[in-house]
């Protein structure tokens, strides 16, 4: 990024359209969840709710008959040994593998048939982890579970470990949960919020960047049509200015997502100028026949924005159509300009080197025009 700044041509910063904005940010972190039971031991704890008749759910005992076996009951609980995202009614839910003492093969649980207690016990270090952005915790789980803990388990909410750990700030937590294979995308269920969302509504510009960096999606929106940009910029506008420091951070973690959703173009003109101070902007016209933007001046090459001030105007150059040695011994170059008939002979440094380069090259190196 710090290329374009220093570079005077013709690349710049283009910035893709922006839905309105909405309501404040007002999420909290709060995670609803059932208190854990009391301490129990597996050798007397039964998986499904209804424990008098010990019978799997009627949808595994579709799954034993198709597999050849009989209408069996299932014995006493071992463990949860893993754990999936599931669709559930009214929304996502969770299935579990349960591991069985009378030796039946592992089978997966929709988590409404499972007693709490027993969910608790296989949940809540991993709530509490994400809850509290402990790395060491969480990397211990995920190790210990290997490929059956879900990474992108939800809570009653929808809300996966990274959208907390992301929300709470914590670059470790983000850094293993992706590595992990975390959705770095996955919206919530309350709200379609994703991580990106969280960090940028919490303030964390360490973690927006980081999501970026690892591939997260900067323009997704929720289910406002907000993207995380447009989020930060409506927690900054209702932020009083006494608050300087979290003012401050949500500039930093505007200025990272703007650098985000910004793309490489050309500008053939600024056309007008508002704002004041840092909040200077542009109104600049792209040569791809793209519609005219404000661009914020920190993302306009300084000479181009310098030479609009002093009042000087751009001409688009099409093609160099011929090369001569000038006056002062310096190579000039014959150009056929875009917007007007007549072509100009320019010194070299006035010529984009691209198009320098394209008529060397269909002259065989030694590109020669009129004198």
């Amino acid at each position: 990024m710090d290329a374009l700044f220093i570079n005077s041509s013709l690349s710049r910063l283009k910035l893709t359209p922006k839905p309105s904005l909405h309501p404040p940010f007002s999420h909290s972190l709060s995670l609803k969840s059932s208190s854990p039971g009391p301490k129990f031991t597996t050798t007397v704890t039964f998986a499904v709710q209804n424990q008098e008749t010990q019978k799997p759910p009627t949808f595994f005992q579709d799954q034993i008959i198709a597999d050849g076996g009989e209408d069996e009951s299932y014995g006493e609980v071992d463990r949860i040994i893993g754990s999936r995202a599931a669709l559930a009614d009214g929304g996502p839910g969770m299935e579990y593998l349960i591991q069985w003492k009378d030796g039946h093969d592992p089978s997966w649980v929709p988590s409404a048939a499972i007693a709490a207690d027993v969910v608790a016990e296989y949940e809540s270090p991993w709530w509490t982890a994400a809850k509290k952005a402990d790395e060491s915790a969480l990397r211990s789980l995920l190790e210990a579970d290997g490929d059956f803990r879900d990474v992108d388990a939800v809570d009653a909410d929808g809300r996966t470990a990274l959208l907390f750990v992301s929300g709470l700030g914590s670059e470790p937590c983000v850094q293993l949960l992706a590595e992990a294979g975390a959705d770095l995308d996955r919206r919530d269920g309350s709200g379609g919020l994703t991580a990106l969302h969280m960090a940028a509504g919490y303030v964390r510009a360490g973690v927006v960047k980081l999501l970026v960096e690892l591939g997260a999606e900067p323009e997704a929106e929720d289910d406002r049509g907000r993207t995380p940009l447009d989020l930060a910029r409506e927690v900054l506008k209702a932020t009083p200015p006494v608050q300087f420091a979290r003012r401050l951070g949500l500039e930093g973690v505007i200025r990272e997502l703007e650098s985000a959703v910004f793309e490489y173009a050309e500008v053939q003109e600024i056309m007008e100028r508002r704002g004041k101070g840092k909040n200077v902007e542009y109104l600049v016209k792209w040569k791809d026949g793209g519609e005219n933007e404000w661009v914020s001046a920190r993302f306009v090459a300084e000479d181009l924005a310098r030479d609009y001030e002093a009042g000087l105007e751009y001409a688009v150059a099409e093609a160099v159509v011929g090369k001569r040695v000038g006056d002062d011994a310096g190579l000039e170059y014959l150009v056929k300009w875009a917007d007007m008939e007549d072509v100009t002979w320019e010194p070299e440094e006035n010529v984009d080197p691209e198009l320098v380069a394209e008529f060397e090259a269909a002259q065989g190196g030694n590109g020669s025009g009129p004198n």
